[in-house]
C-alpha cells in the first residue's frame, strides 16, 4: 500500500518549525512571482473594431486549448478574429520568454481569461437632410488574454 502524503499549509510548516516566517512583503512578492510563472498575458490596445463586435470573436475561444483556439481563429471569418489570432501567438511566445526550454505542446497551454474592454471613441459627423449632422462613434477595443496550464487531475 502506497503511504498517504500529507500536505502542510504554511501556518502549520511555520508551527512545526519546517519553515521560518518569512517577511510579508517578501513573501508576498514570491508568491505572487510564483503564481505569474506558468501564465503569460497579452494586450491588445486600441484596436478599431467595436468591442461588441470582438466580443463575439473572444467568446468562441475562451477556455479553449491554444492550438485548438488557433485553428478555430484561422478558419473564423469575422474582422476581429485575425487581430485576436495575432494576439493569441503574442501571448504563447510571451510564455515561451517565460519558461525557457518548455515546449508549447508539452505544457497543456489553455486560455484561461480573455475579455475585452471598450477603448477610446473617436466622435465624427455624418451630414443628414435638412441641413442636420448625425454623430458617428467610431469604438475601438482593449483586448486582454491570459494564458495558463491546465492542470491534469
Amino acid at each position: 500500500m502506497a503511504e498517504q502524503v500529507i500536505k502542510l499549509t504554511r501556518k502549520e510548516k511555520i508551527a512545526q518549525g519546517i519553515e521560518k516566517k518569512p517577511k510579508r512583503k517578501k513573501a508576498m512578492a514570491e508568491r505572487l512571482k510564483s503564481e505569474r510563472q506558468d501564465t503569460a498575458r497579452a494586450l491588445l490596445r486600441n484596436s478599431t473594431i467595436a468591442p461588441r463586435k470582438m466580443r463575439l470573436v473572444i467568446d468562441l475561444v475562451r477556455g479553449m486549448a491554444v492550438d485548438k483556439a488557433l485553428n478555430v481563429l484561422k478558419f473564423t471569418e469575422k474582422a476581429g478574429a485575425a487581430p485576436v489570432r495575432k494576439l493569441l501567438v503574442s501571448a504563447i511566445s510571451n510564455w515561451e520568454s517565460k519558461n525557457e526550454g518548455a515546449r508549447v505542446e508539452d505544457a497543456n497551454l489553455i486560455i484561461k481569461e480573455a475579455f475585452v474592454d471598450e477603448g477610446r471613441t473617436l466622435k465624427r459627423f455624418q451630414p443628414a437632410p435638412q441641413g442636420r449632422a448625425h454623430r458617428i462613434r467610431k469604438r475601438s477595443s482593449h483586448v486582454t488574454l491570459i494564458l495558463d496550464t491546465k492542470e491534469e487531475n
